[in-house]
């Protein structure tokens, strides 16, 4: 019904208009009594062969939400209803800002995928944490994506980064440090070895403070090359983070069925969704390899059917978050992929017994 219905209704209008509206509709929606029921009903797929563990936290099943549907924390218990097992909320900055100018996202539907340059528009970190006081549903996981306001001077990044991690960590069961979105000017530079180490290592200092230790993950760029990434996981592994997401959104624009024309009008931007499928897939095979399968991944990033998602999971990924995916297949998605992975692990239980 999606596909064929309401998708073509939605994608009548701007993504952000319609992003801004499904909000707004899911929070007044959801606060009629036996609708979350209704929903949770349908959309979530129960079995104790879902459950997976991951860095010491209990998902329901691999399934997430990835960072930018819920940039303010405002609808994760409405979107938990539609089977994620975890929402990572953000990317949250310590200040509120606009973000870049409309027009700014945009969709590409003849290749699957999305372009935006929304520049990490959100209320700021003190609303976000206000917003995680809430009482959440029973099982859901939610993530703090972490960034810096634009205005912000990388050699100022530090402070910001442990401003948010500070503000947010009673709201999170988890963090993930945001240096690789495309969309603020020079963020990319922070992917250097130097200014890495300095934003991991103040974020590892900060939470030897906490009383409760949580997991600190890197979201990395699809665009690092084989040296990058080798330098990168140097890093992770001698600060001896938690874990990697992986990907991005992607500056690169090669290959794309959307006519040329098209894509210079568009702009510049990170784009997701079918056009970084295979690279996506193949960031997460190397870490997997290169780590000995030692290292824990989030796999995020051209996950657009069940195929991809499984995929993904042989490639090395513990979990799995949709975006643009959960744009164009609509919520159905994520049961089809608990379906079919509970089908397969069913089999291979048969097969171990």
């Amino acid at each position: 019904m999606y596909r064929f219905l309401i998708k073509p209704i939605l994608f009548l209008l701007p993504p952000e208009t319609i992003h801004r509206i499904l909000v707004t509709f899911l929070r007044l929606f959801f606060r009629i009594p036996g609708v979350y029921w209704l929903f949770r009903s349908f959309y979530h797929v129960e079995s104790k062969l879902l459950e997976t563990g991951f860095l010491g936290m209990s998902f329901s099943n691999p399934v997430g939400l990835a960072a930018g549907f819920d940039k303010n924390a405002e609808v994760y218990g409405e979107f938990h209803a539609f089977g994620f097992s975890f929402i990572e909320i953000g990317t949250v900055t310590p200040l509120g800002q606009s973000g870049n100018v409309r027009p700014r996202s945009f969709r590409i539907p003849k290749d699957r995928g999305l372009i935006n340059r929304m520049g990490f528009n959100n209320h700021g970190a003190e609303a976000a944490a206000r917003k995680l006081s809430r009482r959440r549903p029973k099982g859901l996981i939610l993530g703090g994506n972490l960034g810096k306001n634009t205005q912000t001077p990388n050699e100022a990044a530090v402070d910001d980064y442990e401003a948010v991690f500070r503000t947010i960590y009673e709201g999170v069961d988890y963090f993930v440090v945001n240096v690789s979105c495309p969309n603020i000017t020079d963020l990319h530079k922070l992917q250097d070895q130097e200014s890495l180490e300095s934003i991991l290592g103040r974020i590892l200092e900060v939470r030897k403070e906490m009383v409760i230790s949580k997991p600190v993950l890197l979201k990395i760029s699809p665009d690092l090359n084989e040296k990058q990434l080798d330098e990168t996981l140097d890093i992770v592994l001698k600060l001896q983070l938690d874990g990697i997401v992986a990907t991005n959104t992607t500056i690169t624009r090669d290959g794309l069925k959307t006519s040329q024309k098209k894509i210079e009008a568009i702009g510049k931007g990170g784009m997701s969704g079918g056009p970084i499928t295979a690279r996506s897939l193949e960031i997460v095979r190397y870490i997997n390899e290169k780590t000995d399968g030692k290292l824990p991944i989030i796999a995020v990033g051209g996950i657009m059917d069940v195929q991809d998602a499984l995929n993904m999971f042989e490639a090395g990924a513990t979990l799995i978050q949709l975006y643009t995916g959960f744009i164009y297949e609509g919520p159905g998605l994520v049961r089809r992929i608990n379906r079919e992975l509970l089908k397969k692990r069913r089999v291979e239980r048969q097969k171990a017994n």
